[in-house]
């Protein structure tokens, strides 16, 4: 506990859903399915995406709820369902169904797994531990409803007991109420009691405990009393959010196999119009014609319309903070020395300054698209650009392609373009096409 806990960027807790959030989730999300359809007519995911959708919708009204038991290995989840539904749950009028998720923690796979429901009950047998800690920060960040259920508190002395509980609240400050953060004993262990008989000898028996959970079933009764339709509508946000992330992923990935054709075309003439005429490394990405030309055609398949100043002030912008980065120097010396390993016979400047061009102008590209496909579908402005956002992508799409096996691959493919083998009619012909 003397360690400091990591610091996270955390949402504020979301107010109650209501129905019109939910039935505007799914409007958003079911444009977003539209877009991919108009862009991908032959896929079936459109038609799977939508189905999920119209489930949606129909279960808006929802009486029953489904409550998520998860947390970490042997903190006591399947008894505590049991208990539940043996005691509690059979009260109430509406349907309680729960589910015990896969134990957290035991690796890296599921250790973000995602969990979502009307309502979740993260079960932990003692103090939280960071990574506990970072899986509910999580999951409250993204508007789930969850109590914080400290089970096992029969293992600790009535002073501990209230030391944890103390502890825990004050490490969920912010993130949970305390009334959201219960202590309980779902399966108590037995004790041993001894019985004294009347001539002086005593008798033995391990004798069970009742299960307690009564702060608990009293706080979900009011939960399910207060709560129960914005849970479901709460439920309904979630869920349809996801449904249009997973449209937007299917949607940047048709779009992103029409647009690295495009980049890889502009990367080849821009090699073939500085090799033929080389240029000062200051002004390798002076390339105008090429670059904006590249900005319109990215922009269009990402329904980003630009205006021909538009695309040269993003052209413009791209090429200074290359230059501001120091991408182009750093570049243009690992290029020449791994130019100097490569069996080429032209002249070697030429080479130098051809194959730059044409990973300046892959970077561009491929910046530009992952600029495009962080942006959201409704909040995308023609024209209107981040720089900030787009700086940071260049720097990350830079570092991505910077791996000297990448680059060595790439030189080999662009100085066989190169190649004084290759006629000038053909190299005529790449500019044009």
């Amino acid at each position: 506990w003397q360690r400091q806990s990591p610091k996270l960027e955390l949402a504020l807790p979301q107010p109650l859903a209501s129905r019109e959030a939910a039935e505007r989730a799914i409007a958003t999300s079911e444009a977003a399915i539209n877009l991919l359809a108009s862009e991908a007519q032959n896929s079936p995911a459109p038609a799977h995406l939508k189905a999920q959708l119209d489930r949606l919708t129909a279960e808006l009204d929802r009486q029953d709820l489904r409550i998520s038991i998860t947390g970490g290995k042997a903190v006591g989840k399947t008894a505590l369902i049991q208990v539940l539904n043996s005691n509690w749950a059979s009260q109430h009028s509406q349907k309680l169904s729960f589910q015990e998720t896969a134990p957290l923690f035991i690796n890296t796979t599921n250790a973000d797994a995602k969990i979502s429901d009307d309502l979740v009950l993260f079960v932990t047998a003692g103090d939280i531990t960071d990574s506990e800690f970072k899986t509910l920060s999580q999951l409250a960040s993204a508007g789930q409803r969850l109590l914080l259920v400290w089970n096992k508190q029969d293992q600790y002395l009535p002073t501990q007991q209230s030391q944890i509980l103390n502890s825990l609240q004050q490490r969920m400050q912010g993130i949970l109420g305390t009334e959201d953060i219960i202590a309980i004993a779902a399966s108590p262990n037995s004790i041993k009691v001894r019985q004294h008989q009347p001539d002086g000898t005593f008798q033995e028996r391990m004798e069970n405990q009742v299960s307690q959970i009564q702060p608990l079933t009293a706080r979900l009764t009011q939960i399910l009393t207060q709560e129960s339709q914005q849970l479901v509508w709460a439920h309904t946000v979630r869920s349809a959010a996801t449904v249009k992330l997973e449209a937007k992923t299917l949607l940047n990935g048709v779009r992103g196999d029409r647009a690295f054709p495009i980049i890889e075309q502009y990367q080849y003439i821009a090699a073939a119009a500085v090799f033929a005429n080389p240029v000062p490394a200051l002004d390798l990405l002076a390339t105008t014609a090429i670059s904006t030309q590249l900005v319109i055609d990215l922009g269009t398949i990402y329904q980003q319309k630009f205006s021909l100043d538009q695309a040269k002030a993003v052209a413009a912008t791209l090429a200074s903070q290359m230059f501001k980065l120091g991408l182009v120097e750093l570049s243009t010396q690992t290029i020449t020395g791994l130019l100097k390993t490569n069996a080429v016979t032209f002249v070697a400047g030429g080479a130098v300054q051809g194959i730059s061009a044409a990973y300046f102008t892959r970077i561009a590209g491929l910046s530009l698209i992952e600029y495009f496909q962080s942006r959201s579908l409704e909040n995308s402005v023609n024209g209107s650009f981040n720089i900030d956002q787009l700086t940071k992508t260049l720097q990350a799409v830079f570092k991505q392609n910077q791996q000297i096996s990448f680059l060595q691959s790439f030189i080999n493919q662009v100085a066989s373009r190169l190649s004084p083998q290759t006629s000038q009619s053909e190299a005529v012909n790449a500019t044009v096409n």
